[in-house]
This record gives structure tokens, sequence and C-alpha cells, in this order.
């Protein structure tokens, strides 16, 4: 069986690390660059660097910091936050980044991840969708959260496979923040639409909601930010406490 991957996430905002909940009230948590070092040296399988505010100012990603990250991690680094072109795509690859992700730039425009997955491989391609309940639906929203684009989020995450994405990043509004769990229905119905990887993002808050993650064999990795960032679970504690559930996980 494969390893399942356990992943800390940096929201980047003017050049330090946040967080919030269900994407609201963000507040400031540290350094990125001493926080990418503090993890890599932790044993986390990857690192997610996430520039904010990128979409919603409608501007490039801060790629001084980027390079700063990178020159700090040994493991795999997915960059995000305003990728609308390939030659972006270029850019953060050129930066450091391993993998990139595109949000509301393929939402505006569907065929940059087709783009992206022809030039530097799918595998090179993540999909992250940001979702939130709206009545009996599950919608995509674009700009950090702001904007409902009416999309279903199932229809949108299927369209995006089919255009090559390698790998999914599902960010649940509803429970981002609130530690309370994954959103395991959500991730529940993305898998039975998907064969790509699922990287679930939002509401982990103890040991256990990481086991009951797992439980879908098709979920590959948990992200978590504020659990990490405050060291309320610490990575080699949370990957001991898997292993001795009988979940694989490189430790």
């Amino acid at each position: 069986m494969i390893s399942k991957r356990i992943i800390p996430c940096l929201d980047v905002r003017d050049g330090r690390v946040v967080k919030g909940v269900n994407f609201a009230g963000i507040k400031d948590v540290a350094d990125p660059v001493a926080m990418a070092k503090k993890y890599n040296e932790a044993g986390a399988d990857e690192l997610v660097f996430y520039d904010i505010t990128a979409s919603h100012e409608a501007r490039g990603l801060f790629t001084d910091i980027l390079q700063a990250v990178a020159a700090q991690v040994f493991i795999p680094l997915t960059v995000g936050g305003g990728i609308n072109t390939i030659e972006d795509f270029d850019r953060v690859l050129k930066c450091g980044a391993d993998k990139v992700s595109v949000n509301s730039g393929a939402v505006r425009n569907p065929q940059l991840i087709k783009a992206g997955a022809e030039r530097y491989g799918s595998q090179c391609v993540v999909l992250s969708v940001d979702v939130k309940r709206v009545g009996d639906a599950w919608h995509v929203f674009t700009k950090g959260g702001r904007e409902d684009t009416g999309l279903d989020a199932l229809a949108w995450i299927a369209q995006g496979e089919a255009l090559g994405a390698g790998e999914l990043v599902i960010n649940s509004m509803d429970t981002d923040g609130v530690k309370n769990g994954f959103d395991l229905e959500l991730l529940q119905a993305v898998s039975e639409i998907s064969a790509l990887p699922i990287i679930a993002s939002g509401g982990a808050g103890k040991l256990a909601d990481f086991k009951d993650l797992f439980e879908n064999p098709k979920v590959d990795a948990g992200l978590a930010a504020s659990i990490f960032h405050y060291d309320e679970i610490p990575i080699p504690v949370l990957k001991q406490y898997l292993k001795d559930e009988g979940i694989p996980v490189r430790l």
C-alpha cells in the first residue's frame, strides 16, 4: 500500500504565514522561511505554499519569498497563488517549485490546466478547489474564497481531470480551521468521481481526524496548517500514531 502523506500548508500574505477560520479572520503566524525549515526537519512529506491574496489582488506571486522557502526544503514543494498563464508555471518552477497549483486562474481559463500538463506533465499540475456547500450542492469558490462561481464542484473536478490535472487539493471552506475533522462527505463524493490522488484540506484538529480521513483508501494525503504551526500536533507524533493504527506512513 502506498504511504499516506502528511503535508503542512503555508498560507502567505504580505510575506508572512497567516491562518484563519472558514477562510476569514486571518491572523499572523510566523515567518515562512523559518517555518519551511522547521517542517523540512520535522519529517513532512511535502510542503504547500499559497500566496493567498495574489489572485484577489490581480498580481503575480511573490517569487522572492518563494525562492527563500525553496532553499530551505528538500521535499516536494507545491506552489499556488496568481497562476494565470503558462509563463506563471515557468516562473514558479524556476524559483524551486516541484508542482504548480492552479485555482482561480484555471476557473477563468480551463485550458490553462491542459497547457500546463502538455508542457510540464500532469504530475506537475495540481488542481486546487475551494469548495463550500450552497444549498444542496457544493460550489467552487475563487479569489481566496471570496467569490462564488456557481460552478458545481464535482463537475469542475471531473473537467479538470479530463484536461490533464495530475492531483487534487480539496479545500473544504466549511471545515477550514474549525478543527472538528475533515469534510468526509465531500471527500467521499470526490473519490467516487475522480481517479486522481486526493489531498484533503480543512478541519484537522486531533490525531484521530487523520485516522478517520485515511479510512477512505482513495485519499492520499492530509493537509493542515494551524495544528502544525502551533505545535498542537507535531508531525513525528502524528506519523507514529498513524503507524500504530496500521496506516502506512513514512517515518
